[in-house]
């Protein structure tokens, strides 16, 4: 019994022992926290999914760099959906033009940070293409230019992203303007013939009448490729369809005439909802551009030619025109005048006995006379013309001028033609050549 109880004692000081003993623990492990680093504009650009041809176009801009730098930027960011409503072929042309697309995608990035609550408080921002884009308020919508911001304050790493539903395309120059239209590629061909591009890139303002390519085949084939090989009369063309300033609509119709880049002036009339440029009809107005504004035009002005110009350009004067410049008065019938001439046709010179031509030809006095008894000093109209029974000519000899019933008659020629207008004068068209006595 005494070593039973000894056995017990012990085995009860043993379980003390291990009760009493310090308990081994392991350590406790760090709480670990995963934190999500800063996403940059170009970031959320691509993860949000909405914005696929923005990042194409910035990638081929090579513009994903900058705006993932550090900034800050506002960003104007149109959806897919915005780049859809540019023409497949615009677009495509677009990505292709690596400066141009440049431009446009800077056109959309303001410096600094700017929160929708800044937004509405401006009219205007300048953009990292270092032209403006108009913001305005209507309710609670916010337009920049004419692009609707839907989305607002998307806060990025570098800046703040604000989404609109339309690509905003910065204003082009005149000349950019017509290349970019498509309905222009006669005048664009007729501009670069005239060196007139850089002229019309230029600060100006200008106010271009634009003539579409279906205005120009209005013209003649010969007629349009004789033109587009002289650079000095197509230059004076061009540049009376260009008119100093920025004249809108509006004021356009309040006008009777406008002066020309080309020193002439423009005739300006309105019919009921109808303008018109001399006779040619303006079909689109208001076409507003960086550097001024374009009219469309249905019909190729040509400013009023000198008589002798006319007759060149006329085609049934050749022998006439022969016959001034052997006589030397081509130069006069060029002048100021204003002169009246009664012009006779090929036809009517084909009348003259054969071989008469031909010596009159060098008879220069007696050619002069002839030629000079053809015109009339003034600018006569067909209307003033039937009220006369004579007129004195620059030759000093009078003709006789008789009606019979709708036919007019100067001596015994027939006018078989009237009130050609020039820049000098007018010519009625004959049919048989003037012998002086």
């Amino acid at each position: 019994m005494k070593k039973f109880r000894i056995m017990v004692v012990v085995l009860l000081i043993a379980v003390l022992a291990t009760a009493c003993a310090p308990v081994a623990t392991e350590a406790p492990k760090p709480t670990v926290v995963m934190t999500e680093a800063p996403k940059t504009i170009v970031d959320i650009a691509v993860a949000d999914g909405r914005f696929k041809t923005l990042v194409t176009a910035l990638q081929a801009a090579d513009l994903v760099e900058t705006l993932q730098g550090a900034g800050p930027f506002t960003v104007f960011a149109p959806t897919d959906d915005a780049f859809a409503k540019i023409p497949a072929e615009t677009l495509n042309a677009l990505l292709a033009d690596k400066a141009k697309l440049t431009e446009v995608l800077l056109y959309h990035v303001v410096s600094g940070n700017v929160k929708a609550a800044d937004v509405v408080k401006l009219t205007e921002a300048e953009t990292v293409a270092g032209k403006k884009v108009m913001i305005r308020v209507e309710g609670d919508k916010v337009f920049v230019n004419d692009s609707q911001v839907i989305i607002t304050d998307i806060a990025a790493s570098n800046g703040t992203i604000h989404v609109i539903d339309t690509v905003l395309l910065p204003k082009m120059d005149i000349a950019e303007t017509a290349i970019a239209d498509g309905r222009f590629k006669t005048l664009v061909t007729a501009l670069q013939a005239a060196d007139l591009v850089e002229t019309l890139k230029g600060a100006g303002p200008f106010t271009v009448f634009a003539p579409t390519d279906d205005a120009f085949a209005k013209i003649p084939a010969e007629t349009l490729t004789a033109l587009l090989a002289d650079k000095a009369k197509l230059t004076e063309v061009l540049l009376y369809h260009v008119v100093a300033g920025n004249v809108k609509a509006a004021d356009v119709v309040k006008l009777t005439e406008a002066e020309t880049v080309a020193g002439k002036k423009v005739m300006i009339r309105v019919e009921g909802d109808k303008v018109f440029v001399n006779d040619s009809q303006v079909i689109i107005t208001d076409i507003e551009t960086s550097n001024g504004t374009i009219h469309v035009i249905d019909t190729v002005l040509l400013p009023k030619m000198d008589i002798v110009e006319t007759a060149i350009a006329d085609g049934r004067f050749k022998t006439l025109v022969t016959a001034l410049q052997a006589a030397e008065l081509v130069d006069t019938l060029k002048g100021a005048g204003p002169f009246t001439v009664f012009a006779p046709t090929d036809d009517a010179f084909a009348k003259l006995p054969a071989g008469t031509v031909e010596k009159l030809l060098k008879d220069i006095p007696t050619l002069k006379n002839i030629l000079l008894y053809h015109v009339v000093s003034g600018n006569v109209k067909a209307a003033d013309v039937v009220k006369l029974t004579e007129a004195e000519t620059v030759l000093g000899q009078k003709v006789t001028i008789k009606v019979d019933g709708n036919k007019v008659f100067i001596n015994g020629s027939q006018v078989i033609i009237t009130d050609i207008e020039t820049s000098n004068g007018t010519i009625h068209v004959i049919d048989t050549v003037l012998l002086p006595k």
